[in-house]
């Protein structure tokens, strides 16, 4: 399954948050690994073991051992000694296709509840847990399982298994009517940021109730109903959490730096006393068809109509989804696509894209695309090119290349999930809960090999041509008629059965020998171990970083000029990203359509993008296509063909993509408090893609003379962690050597406002489902060991951790919130402090109350010694998990060459942390946390909040979406 869509900053196809799809099942590699008989060991009483696999030479497969307990629980171990950390996942199968009718939302609401505390943990005590143990931990839910997981320390190994078996055996003694009717305001409200307040946000409900008969497990989203979450009660959730999560329907899967016979022994004394619960089979599958096309449509706040169209067909795993993916390949997968030929490249659609979703029960081949406006065409006649497209398939065929392109992408994607221990335990639970084998890689590889031409044809032909397909059309509100056609189905009315549903579900106490309410200490703090640093130079002075990690045969490079939206003229807007957009386009040498496919065979990427100060190109490769990848991203570099229709298109979908931005509630306060903050004056207080008006002004001599005068080796610098040792990686980097020293001009920015006073900004959003709130002022740049790092660690416990006074406020006790932040952000010159939320509409009022409350409080009172120690332990054991995968590392040498760090920095930093104390905190607070000049931007519905917010007693200065005055600006 390679559940793959489009998606840019227009449109965000795949919802965001807790509802996350499964990892792409396609995504593995070859690997014959050697599964021995194994040696009977020692093992704890009543533990099995399954098997054991091992790797043999360099096959790709990662090593584990598999036991079950005399409870059903399916144990996975997976060492990993490169990084001193563990990752712990506990995967139960249950998602939302396991609830009743009536009861939508309850899998994901019991995410939420999971993190509630438990019979030995007290309320809020989890995430502050972990977060004192230096990790990081999170939970999701999809259709077909829930998984919670924890990365830290090693140490802390114990601690989080205690935590984990808390909340399987012991969660329903803690749960209280409180905590329940807190987190359903919760789920609700992220409902309302994640769906009803987001561009496009219920595509996947409407198509799901359209593609399934209703009462099917997938005629619901996993968010759920907001009427459905409304309705239940506390009986309900205690009902489904005893059907779904005894240990029988779990995997519990540990990897990294982990001590086996110890663990083991851990696992065994918190779990094992664990009574398994009903039996639990695996879901039936029912098929699924449609007897006609079903066009359905819906009004939204939107720039660009969507039209999707999606066809029912398999489930995963089943023979004919591996040919069913490589049709996708073809139909909308990159530029050598058939819908990229026939709709972006000619200018009809902002962006296009062929999908083939793939869940336990079942498979949807989609087509998709967002209709560029300008183009004069309609959804209707994109829906007659997306329906000619698949007829043009049938003479094209199927090629070599296809077949090449899928089969690289699953080996590249499985190696490039093995640089992360999460990664690796990700893979390792998903194969075993959905096929009942952590080794499934092998199976995996194998069907893919063994699609042939024919394969993909005769799916097309059973699955697709001439086959009824859910259509669905999302167009501007007032524009009902704008829908490729009008509607063929109508939503029904839900049949809700009266009734609990199964009742004859009792508690199952375990019974321990130990006292289980005693927290686990954490052993003796891991050696942390930083990248070992190398640094070289080419022969025209451009400078490299670089460190070797040789965890996984794979490259990742960042090549950073010093230009950006800063040096932009502020007539010009947007032309540094416009000018790196090209450099994504055609050579003078290859197309657009040769580049993506030598890449894609490669499973290489290359992406050049802009932001305020450097322009990147971010390359990523298997090491051993390092050269080919390379001299892809010199020819990308040096040799851009800067033509003519490349530039109109790549024009008219960043004005598209403006326009589209200014419908995200989110993305409009982030516009235009960045302006306030920043001044307009200065360029890069503007939206990267800049305005409408200054984009229009942009002609492609603009974009050459940009190039011309900015692109240069004097202003560059190269960052890579590779496995390939110094003297060769500066080798293979030569290719980059000719590339001149052209002298550039440094852009000055203007000095920042001040604000007088506080003031509060409203932009108004019509029928906002939700507010959003941004509140700051202007503050300190940026300095690795200086008073601003001493800022972000004073903030910690205002607002940068989970538990933090401002997110426990307004998300937990008051559920106003699906989340609340603080933090302090600098730059060379530039920096900000900032608190924000997206609040439910009628609490916005007093979420910036509350907001203003624990700000003013913190200034007064400064931290409490509790809350010191809590920062001191977090932050100072996350070291553990900083500069795991080559990205991170990257991260880690980026700066260094940015900010002309000296390399022990992070020493420097430590010694902070450990020094630092309560009055150093206090007066920190007291001085940078903004007190009677702030900023307070605030984007909603003014019929609904303006009479609150007058009563704030604010100056109110009503702005648009750009930042300007409004028009209609309310007396």
């Amino acid at each position: 399954m390679r559940n793959i869509l489009a998606a840019t900053t227009a449109l965000s196809l795949v919802l965001a948050g807790c509802q996350v799809f499964q990892p792409r099942e396609s995504d593995a590699a070859p690997a014959p690994a050697l599964e021995a008989e194994p040696p009977a060991p020692a093992l704890p009483s009543g533990m099995e073991l399954v098997e054991t696999v091992e790797r043999i030479g360099d096959e790709i497969v990662i090593p584990y051992e598999k036991y079950v307990l005399p409870n059903g629980l399916t144990v996975i171990l997976h060492e990993d000694r490169s990084d001193p950390l563990v990752h712990v996942d506990v995967t139960y199968h249950v998602g939302s296709g396991r609830e009743d009718i009536g009861k939508s939302g309850f899998a994901h609401f019991f995410e939420h509840m999971m993190f509630q505390g438990s019979e030995n943990v007290a309320d809020e005590e989890h995430f502050k847990i972990v977060s004192e143990s230096g990790g990081t931990l999170n939970g999701t839910t999809n259709s077909d399982r829930t998984n919670y997981f924890q990365t830290v320390p090693s140490n802390q190994l114990e601690k989080m298994l205690w935590l984990e078996a808390d909340r399987m055996g012991f969660l329903l003694p803690a749960v209280t009517q409180e905590k329940f009717e807190v987190q359903r305001e919760t789920v609700k409200n992220e409902r309302g940021q994640r769906v009803d307040n987001r561009p496009y946000g219920l595509l996947f409900e409407r198509v799901g109730e359209a593609m399934y008969p209703e009462g099917h497990p997938y005629s619901w989203s996993t968010i759920g109903y907001i009427e459905d979450l409304n309705r239940a009660d506390l009986d309900d959730l205690k009902r489904f959490f005893l059907r779904w999560y005894g240990p029988n329907n779990a995997v519990l899967t540990i990897g990294g730096d982990l001590d086996r016979d110890q663990t083991l022994e851990w696992v065994v004394k918190y779990f094992g006393p664990i009574p398994r619960g009903p039996d639990v089979e695996d879901p039936v599958k029912p098929p699924v068809s449609l007897d006609a096309d079903r066009y359905i449509s819906l009004e939204d706040n939107i720039a660009l109509p969507l039209i999707y169209m999606a066809w029912p067909t398999v489930y995963a795993r089943h023979p004919d989804e591996a040919p069913l993916d490589v049709l996708m390949e073809i139909m909308g997968q990159g530029r050598t696509s058939l819908l990229y030929k026939n709709l972006d490249k000619d200018g009809f659609a902002v962006q296009s894209a062929a999908g083939h979703a793939c869940r336990e029960l079942h498979c949807a081949f989609t087509l998709n695309a967002l209709l560029n406006p300008a183009s004069g065409k309609t959804l209707a006649e994109l829906e007659e090119i997306m329906r000619a497209s698949l007829e043009e398939f049938e003479t094209r065929g199927v090629q070599d290349d296809d077949l090449e392109r899928v089969k690289a992408s699953i080996v590249s994607g499985l190696i490039y999930r093995l640089e992360s221990v999460s990664g690796k335990v990700s893979q390792l639970a998903f194969f075993e809960t959905f096929a009942n084998n952590p080794n499934y890689i092998r199976d995996e590889i194998a069907r893919y090999e063994n699609v042939t031409k024919a394969d993909v044809v005769r799916v097309y032909e059973q699955y697709i041509k001439d086959k009824p397909a859910v259509i669905m059309s999302i167009v501007k509100k007032g524009e009902p008629d704008a829908a490729a056609r009008p509607d063929t189905w109508e939503r029904y009315e839900r049949d809700i059965p009266d009734g609990p549903g199964e009742t004859d579900l009792a508690l199952r106490p375990p019974v321990d020998d130990f006292d289980r309410s005693v927290q686990p200490p954490a052993g003796a703090n891991p050696a942390v171990k930083l990248p070992e640093i190398w640094r070289g130079a080419l022969a025209n002075g451009v400078e490299i970083l670089g460190a070797v990690n040789d965890e996984t045969p794979t490259t990742a490079i960042s090549l950073r000029i010093k230009t950006g939206q800063k040096d932009e003229p502020m007539e010009k807007l947007g032309l540094a990203a416009l000018t790196a957009g090209m450099l994504n386009e055609a050579t003078t040498d290859s197309t657009n359509e040769e580049l993506s496919n030598r890449l894609d065979k490669l499973g290489s990427t290359i992406r050049v993008s802009s932001g305020d100060v450097f322009t990147t190109m971010t390359i990523r490769s298997l090491t051993e296509n390092l050269d080919e990848t390379l001299a892809i991203a010199a020819e990308k570099l040096f040799k851009p063909a800067f033509a003519e229709a490349d530039f109109e298109r790549l024009k008219n979908q960043t004005l598209q993509s403006i326009e589209q931005s200014k419908t995200s509630p989110s993305a409009t306060v982030g516009t235009v408090y960045s302006l306030l903050l920043y001044g307009r004056d200065n360029a890069f207080a503007y939206r990267d893609a800049g305005l409408v008006e200054t984009v229009d002004a942009i002609t492609l001599d603009d974009v050459r003379a940009f190039y011309n005068a900015r692109y240069s080796a004097a202003v560059a610098s190269i960052v890579a962690v590779s496995d390939t040792p110094q003297a060769d990686m500066i080798e293979k980097l030569g290719v980059f050597t000719d590339w001149t020293a052209d002298p550039v001009d440094t852009t000055e920015f203007n000095p920042l406002p001040t604000p007088e006073g506080t003031t509060l900004y409203f932009i108004h959003k019509p029928a906002a489902a939700q507010s959003e709130i941004r509140i700051g002022a202007p503050n300190l740049p940026f300095d690795a060991t200086g008073r601003y790092y001493r800022a972000r660690l004073m903030n910690f416990a205002l607002g940068g951790a989970f538990n933090s006074r401002i997110n426990i406020n307004l998300r937990e006790d008051k559920g106003y919130t699906y989340g609340a932040f603080s933090f302090f952000r600098g730059g060379e010159q530039t920096g900000e402090f900032t608190a924000g939320a997206g609040v439910r509409t009628d609490t916005t009022k007093a979420s910036i109350t509350e907001f203003l409350s624990e700000i003013e409080a913190y200034r007064a009172d400064g931290i409490t010694l509790e809350e010191l120690a809590f920062t001191k332990s977090a932050i100072g054991q996350s070291d553990a998990r900083r500069y795991e995968t080559p990205f991170q590392k990257l991260g880690f040498l980026s700066n260094i060459l940015t900010y002309d760090l000296p390399d022990d920095f992070v020493d420097q930093q430590n010694a902070i942390l450990a020094d630092i104390a309560k009055p150093e905190i206090d007066a920190l607070a007291a001085e940078l946390l903004p007190a009677d000049d702030k900023i307070i931007a605030v984007v909603g519905d003014r019929d609904v909040i303006m009479d609150d917010l007058v009563s704030l007693g604010f100056p109110i200065v009503e702005l648009d979406a750009d930042g300007n005055p409004a028009a209609d600006e309310a007396p």
